[in-house]
C-alpha cells in the first residue's frame, strides 16, 4: 500500500504542469524521433536510436512516477492544516546563529532548499511540525547541534 503524499496546492499544480509537459509535449516529440531513427536502418550502430530509446525510457519513467505522486497527493489545504501549529503549507521565520530565516514548509515532491523550501520529512522540518511561534527546536548537523528560535508562523 503506498502511502500518502503530502503536498501543497501549488506543489500539486506544479507536478500537474509538469507531468502535462511530459506527456503531451515532450513524449510526442521523442517518439517521432525515435520513429525517424528506427527509419534509418541499422539499429545496432544507429546512436541516434540508442540515444531517443534510453530518453524515452528515462521520460516514460518520470511520468508514471509524477502520475503515482498525484494519484496518491494529499493535498494540505487552510482547512486540513492542524491549527496554528506549524505544518505542510505554512511559512515560518526562525531565528538561527544570529539572524532571520523565512522557510515554506512543503511536502518532499516540493522541496527545494536553495528556494527556502523545505520538506515536512527533512531534519529541520520534523523538528518545527507541531511547534508555534515562540518555540525552540534543536536539530542535529553534520557540524553539530544547531538551534531554532521560531519567530513567526504564518
Amino acid at each position: 500500500m503506498q502511502s500518502k503524499i503530502q503536498l501543497t496546492k501549488k506543489g500539486q499544480e506544479e507536478l500537474k504542469s509538469e507531468l502535462s509537459g511530459l506527456r503531451d509535449v515532450k513524449r510526442p516529440k521523442l517518439v517521432d524521433r525515435l520513429s525517424n531513427a528506427r527509419s534509418q536502418g541499422d539499429l545496432s550502430e544507429n546512436s541516434d536510436y540508442q540515444s531517443a530509446k534510453e530518453e524515452l525510457e528515462f521520460l516514460d519513467g518520470r511520468i508514471e512516477e509524477l502520475e503515482n505522486v498525484l494519484k496518491n497527493a494529499v493535498v494540505i489545504s487552510e482547512s486540513t492544516k492542524n491549527g496554528s501549529g506549524i505544518s505542510v503549507g505554512t511559512k515560518v521565520t526562525v531565528r538561527v546563529s544570529g539572524r532571520e530565516v523565512a522557510f515554506d514548509i512543503v511536502g518532499e515532491w516540493e522541496a527545494d532548499p536553495a528556494a527556502k523550501k523545505i520538506s515536512h520529512e527533512s531534519p529541520l522540518g520534523k523538528a518545527l511540525i507541531g511547534k508555534k511561534t515562540g518555540d525552540s527546536v534543536e536539530v542535529e548537523a553534520p557540524a553539530g547541534k544547531v538551534s531554532y528560535y521560531i519567530k513567526s508562523v504564518k
